[in-house]
């Protein structure tokens, strides 16, 4: 396992004047990885909870889209919201390539330098149906709001996006099958990923104890496997919600740990730990499913 070899010589990634050079400077030194080592190694890297979180985001939309450019990007899905094709305003011409409408949030804010956009392509009559288009911020027609810092991993900026007949470049394949909905379960193992790794960090270079350093380990090698399935089968879910079982399980003494080290890691970790609740309820629903196509009652 490459990864747990790199994982106890690691470096510490410092926030630059922004995202966009506090990515680049970790790519850098981290050099070519695989999209599981930029989450575990980018994300013991970085100084707070909300960079790591960023460092598992951006992993996951290597895996699904393994073509993007190295900067980074953006899924932008949810309006209003919500992400059920129903829902979405936001329309692609796909004879012109434009597209036009709203979308609610793009993680990394006004840093994003690429962005994945969910939107309707069907004819009239048809059910829904989605596509998924790149677009530039920058090039015409392309607008984003910068949001307000929100509580939770302030220094992870937020933005809004407009579109109004913005060029864009049409990936292959069904928006919500090939891309929406497997993000949802890409997104939460390799978020889980990097802050388990971050947690691993500050506790190898604080002397925690051997056993809380095992089981955290043993979470990431429960991660790692996950990265080898499907997201897209029901067995992914059960596996991925045994592992954030298993890291629930280890909350209190995490915290407890977190406490007794010196410096802010506490703090910033109780202020950014809502993180792993983020679309916990549609976790819950897959999970759901997946318990009772396995047999379970």
């Amino acid at each position: 396992m490459a990864w747990l070899e790199r994982l106890n010589h690691a470096h510490s990634q410092p926030l630059l004047e922004n995202l966009g050079d506090t990515w680049a400077s970790l790519l850098e030194r981290l050099g070519p990885v695989s999209p599981f080592e930029l989450a575990v190694l980018g994300g013991q890297a970085m100084p707070t909870p909300g960079l790591a979180f960023l460092t598992g985001y951006q992993a996951a939309l290597r895996v699904l889209w393994p073509s993007a450019p190295a900067s980074l990007g953006a899924l932008c899905a949810s309006e209003k919201r919500s992400v059920r094709p129903a829902d979405m305003h936001m329309r692609l011409d796909v004879d012109a390539l434009r597209l036009s409408g709203d979308k609610d949030f793009v993680t990394g804010g006004m840093d994003a330098d690429w962005l994945l956009v969910a939107a309707r392509c069907e004819s009239i009559s048809e059910d829904p149906r989605l596509s998924l288009a790149v677009v530039y911020p920058g090039e015409p027609g392309v607008r984003l709001d910068l949001l307000p810092a929100l509580p939770l991993m302030p220094e992870v900026g937020h933005a809004r996006l407009h579109l109004d007949q913005a060029l864009c470049e049409r990936l292959a394949g069904d928006g919500w099958d090939a891309y929406v909905k497997p993000f949802r379960s890409l997104e939460d193992l390799y978020v889980l990923s990097a802050l388990t790794a971050w947690m691993y960090g500050i506790g190898r270079a604080n002397g925690w104890s051997q056993s809380l350093l095992l089981r955290l380990l043993a979470l990431l090698a429960g991660c790692a496997e996950g990265s080898r399935q499907s997201p897209e089968v029901s067995a992914s879910h059960l596996l991925l919600g045994g592992l954030f079982a298993q890291f629930s399980d280890l909350r209190d003494e995490l915290n407890k740990a977190l406490a007794d080290t010196e410096g802010e890691w506490a703090n910033v970790w109780m202020r950014d730990q809502g993180i792993l609740d983020i679309a916990s309820a549609a976790r819950a629903k897959r999970l759901e499913k997946a318990w009772r196509l396995a047999g379970f009652s």
